[in-house]
């Protein structure tokens, strides 16, 4: 279990592309931290370089104090979780989670014991037999994992480990490993374009795009404290609702902070007012999306921007509807850019 230290690192790709453009971060022992951004961003190419599957161009990145730039990726006693399993099709699964243990030559019996203690602890017991083609999809990737974890390695990197998986095998997938990695204690660095998946298992999340760190914090300072104009945008679903001071929505005696170009709402904090109420705006339905838990309902309204508002389920209004809303002062964040 190592702190890594991420340090002006640098990637270029042919043609000029800077992949991943003075990275710098800090990561805890033990920590679970998230990489999350949009295809491209560089998250995956950050891991990948990390792991030594990657050339690094400018920087450091080092593991418990030591440097990792020119070492094997052999040996930086580092387990890696594919998004498609990577699996031997040709090895059962008991020999599949072994493999680490062959590979290191360790006794037979110490392998026997690990290979079965992981097993248990993922409930694979009953498939130790069988191969990796008779298995489901979680299934295999529970493989994956076990194979991983009965190395006890001092970092853990998982590459959108749970992509190929159907929504209800997701989200029971995501609690296994956030229980997993609490029970072993190893530092684990966990890349997805999920938002959900990044807010609901990291203990912090980065947020990348276009190569360059946007932000890096627990989930619940990042949605209620986003950096910039990116991270509002591009973390909660809807997204916070943004307008430029000046030309949008009034603020009402939010002060706003000395640089301060942007103003943004989470949309929980869009409130029904009444028509006398003197933070009162008219705004026109245009949109209404029923969730079962609640009803997202999108507004228009000439001369400002968009408005997005979260209100109960049991909401009902329909496009073309005029309806008054305010927005909760006190939930309002500025931002420079």
């Amino acid at each position: 279990m190592q702190n890594i230290s991420i340090e002006n690192v640098h990637k270029w790709y042919p043609g000029g592309v800077h992949a991943v453009n003075n990275m710098t971060m800090d990561i805890a022992e033990g920590e679970f931290v998230v990489f999350v951004g949009p295809s491209g961003c560089g998250k995956t190419t950050l891991l990948r370089m990390i792991a030594g599957l990657e050339d690094i161009h400018g920087g450091t990145v080092s593991m418990g104090g030591r440097v990792l730039n020119d070492v094997a990726p052999k040996d930086r006693d580092i387990a890696m979780v594919f998004q498609n399993y990577a699996l031997y099709p040709n090895m059962n699964v008991y020999d599949n989670i072994a493999f680490p243990l062959k590979m290191r030559k360790a006794k037979k019996h110490e392998i026997d014991a690990a290979v079965r203690g992981v097993a248990r602890k993922l409930d694979l017991e009953q498939f130790l037999e069988r191969r990796p083609g008779a298995l489901s999809g979680g299934q295999r990737q529970r493989v994956a994992l076990a194979r991983a974890m009965v190395r006890r390695p001092k970092l853990f990197l998982m590459d959108e480990p749970l992509s190929n998986l159907d929504a209800k095998l997701r989200v029971q997938m995501r609690r296994e490993i956030v229980s997993l990695q609490r029970d072993l204690g190893v530092t684990t660095i966990y890349v997805t374009h999920d938002q959900t998946e990044a807010m609901t298992m990291g203990h912090r999340i980065a947020v990348m795009h276009d190569g360059v760190l946007q932000q890096i914090d627990t989930p619940q300072a990042i949605y209620n404290f986003p950096a910039n104009l990116f991270t509002a945008g591009f973390i909660g679903s809807p997204p916070m609702n943004i307008w430029r001071l000046g030309g949008g929505f009034p603020c009402h005696g939010a002060e706003a902070p000395k640089g301060a170009k942007y103003a943004g709402i989470r949309p929980e904090y869009v409130e029904l007012a009444y028509e006398n109420d003197p933070q009162a705006i008219s705004m026109r339905v245009h949109g209404v999306e029923h969730t079962g838990r609640e009803t997202l309902v999108f507004f228009a309204s000439e001369g400002l921007p968009d408005l997005a508002m979260a209100a109960g389920g049991e909401f009902a209004a329909q496009p073309g509807d005029m309806i008054f809303v305010k927005l909760r002062m006190d939930a309002i964040r500025f931002m420079a850019g």
